[in-house]
């Protein structure tokens, strides 16, 4: 069904559920991490673990070398690791920030595939005027349901499409119908 979400895609999700725009990670001597959210400038403990640490750090590594793409609340939002400059020694900081809206001028990068499933995307709207389920693009696709799921995701993840959540057919294409490919 997808690639879960890491511990640390969670974590940013549950702080941006109630405003914060950045967390920061403090490894205490306990061994334990915790993990604060950053609310206007105040820190509100929302996570504290011993035996979820190591998987954390590795989060964190990995997010320090290559920023994180990941969808909470229907957005896409991009998380990006730094040293801490207002907490102790060891202590890191994850800006939560919104990804950037692609430029409608420029022709957006795209596999074979999910250019094919964007031109379904438009044509589908054009025609019915609603979106397709994912459903309708499991049959169109003659895919599994987590394939098609799993799809969405990813369009969506790359700021092709953007979704409502919790609303059926609410895809809405972020391509220019010029940048398209033909329907094959």
């Amino acid at each position: 069904m997808g690639k879960p979400k890491t511990l640390l895609e969670g974590l940013c999700g549950h702080a941006l559920s109630f405003g914060a725009d950045s967390i920061t990670v403090e490894h205490k001597e306990d061994g334990a991490d915790w993990v604060f959210a950053q609310i206007d400038g105040v820190k509100t403990r929302i996570y504290r673990s011993t035996k979820d640490a190591e998987e954390l750090r590795q989060d964190l590594r990995a997010a320090a070398k290559r920023p994180v793409r990941t969808i909470t609340g229907g957005g896409v939002f991009v998380l990006t690791v730094r040293a801490s400059e207002n907490s102790g020694e060891g202590a890191i900081d994850v800006l939560i920030d919104p990804a950037s809206p692609l430029n409608p001028s420029t022709k957006p990068s795209f596999t074979a595939m999910q250019g094919q499933y964007l031109a379904f995307i438009y044509n589908y709207t054009k025609i019915h005027r609603q979106a397709p389920s994912e459903a309708d693009l499991q049959n169109y696709f003659r895919v599994t349901p987590p394939s098609a799921h799993d799809m969405v995701k990813t369009l969506q993840l790359n700021g092709l499409i953007e979704k409502t959540p919790g609303k059926a057919r609410s895809i809405r294409l972020l391509v220019q119908p010029e940048h398209l490919p033909r329907l094959g």
